[in-house]
């Protein structure tokens, strides 16, 4: 894959190429702050960008806004957004619209090479990549919600389905046969009133428009 990185952080922009080169992508352009960040993936057009959010000069939300304004110049644009910390309005802006081929990372997500990797390649391909403890914010201190008509399963189900991952990779991680999946999975949309969905960054999205609006 053709990568543009953005990150203000020298020591982890440079393991980012590494790691990326290493494993047979091509770093096509790197942007240290953020207004060189949107000409950069205008010019090169990559298939996935890896940003950071907090970028000079106000290490607000720079490489969010990059990222937002290169998707409406380049619909479609895969995105993976790496922050330091949990920023539910982040991710909630990032995945409006209905949008595919986004993610929102934790920084430390990085230093666990295969997970990171999933990630990109996931959003890459145009599905959802969204860190673990985002969608744990989202799915605590929520009261007299349906969510607590849920079973343990099935809220280990709906987290999984959440950050984007696949009824085969929810089946190996809780070590179930893929059927028993679709069965949890359809439990949780009949008792989270939502209409059934095909797999892929639909079902994702319906999921966290559930969370976000609850």
């Amino acid at each position: 894959m053709r990568v543009v990185i953005a990150e203000d952080n020298a020591l982890l922009r440079e393991g980012l190429v590494l790691l990326l080169t290493s494993s047979g992508h091509e770093v096509v352009a790197v942007a240290g702050s953020g207004p060189e960040v949107l000409p950069a993936l205008l010019e090169h057009r990559p298939d996935v960008a890896v940003l950071d959010v907090r970028m000079p000069p106000g290490f607000r939300d720079e490489g969010l806004r990059a990222a937002l304004a290169a998707r409406k110049e380049i619909p479609g644009l895969p995105v993976l957004v790496l922050s330091q910390y949990v920023e539910e309005s982040y991710a909630a802006e990032l995945l409006g619209g209905g949008a595919s081929g986004v993610g929102y990372l934790l920084k430390d997500r990085v230093g666990r090479v295969d997970e990171f990797l999933d990630a990109l390649e996931r959003v890459a391909s145009g599905g959802t990549a969204l860190d673990p403890e985002v969608v744990s914010e989202l799915l605590v201190g929520r009261r007299d919600s349906p969510l607590d008509s849920l079973t343990p399963r099935e809220r280990e189900v709906l987290q999984l389905m959440a950050e984007g991952h696949g009824n085969s990779a929810i089946a190996e991680a809780l070590v179930v046969t893929e059927r028993s999946v679709s069965k949890h999975i359809g439990n949780v949309f009949l008792k989270l009133g939502l209409p059934p969905s095909d797999s892929g960054h639909r079902r994702v999205l319906a999921v966290l428009a559930y969370l976000n609006n609850s």
